[in-house]
């Protein structure tokens, strides 16, 4: 990235945090992954629950290392052997970590999911929603940031996970119902009826799918 980008994305981090408070929703700009790693654990209390549902962003900062070593109850579902156990803990979480597939400049979230256990608990259930977010991330709108999601996220993560589907082999969706897919649920977040649940930490940088 070069330093005009990176103003750009500065000048864009402004306006999409005055999206996101419109929405009832908190914003943060880091410039650095260090530095959303900072803010991440000053938004985090001594002691709290902590799990999440995916997310390279949130592994990319260094957010999961950091909380296993601290003073958090961090439950890693990739340490735990029954997996629904694991999911299940993330809805009496204190805090639920995740980034988003796609969002707007005006503050709206977008996050397609297989097993919607990570669009569940970002609807409800955790006290708090932490939300790691390359701005990269960021889109024009609803349509393009479901684009987005649809065209660029999905097509990455099936591959990624090792899954078939038209998407796998052509790099773009194809609105299947492949038994493998990934695009089971859509969830889109306009506004957080509860204020100071939702958390996003918009970092200039280029993380995740």
């Amino acid at each position: 990235m070069n330093e005009f980008e990176f103003k750009r994305n500065e000048l864009l981090a402004t306006k999409v945090i005055k999206g996101l408070k419109s929405r009832n929703m908190c914003g943060y700009y880091a410039p650095s992954k260090d530095e959303a790693l900072t803010i991440a654990l000053e938004l985090i209390d001594e002691g709290n629950t902590v799990t999440m549902g995916g997310g390279e962003s949130v592994h990319a900062i260094g957010l999961p290392s950091a909380l296993k070593q601290g003073p958090y109850e961090f439950i890693d579902r990739d340490e735990i052997e029954d997996k629904r156990a694991a999911m299940l803990a993330a809805y009496d979480a204190d805090v639920f970590l995740s980034s988003v597939n796609a969002m707007t400049e005006d503050g709206v979230l977008v996050n397609i999911d297989g097993n919607a256990n990570r669009v569940s608990a970002i609807a409800q259930g955790p006290k708090k929603v932490l939300f790691i977010v390359g701005m990269n991330k960021v889109c024009d709108d609803v349509d393009s940031a479901i684009k987005r999601a649809r065209n660029v996220a999905a097509p990455i993560n099936v591959q990624r996970f090792g899954l078939n589907t038209p998407c796998a082999k052509t790099g773009s969706c194809a609105n299947c119902k492949s038994a493998d897919t990934i695009c089971c649920q859509f969830l889109v977040t306009r506004y957080s009826r509860h204020a100071n649940r939702i958390h996003v930490i918009l970092v200039n940088d280029m993380l995740g799918f």
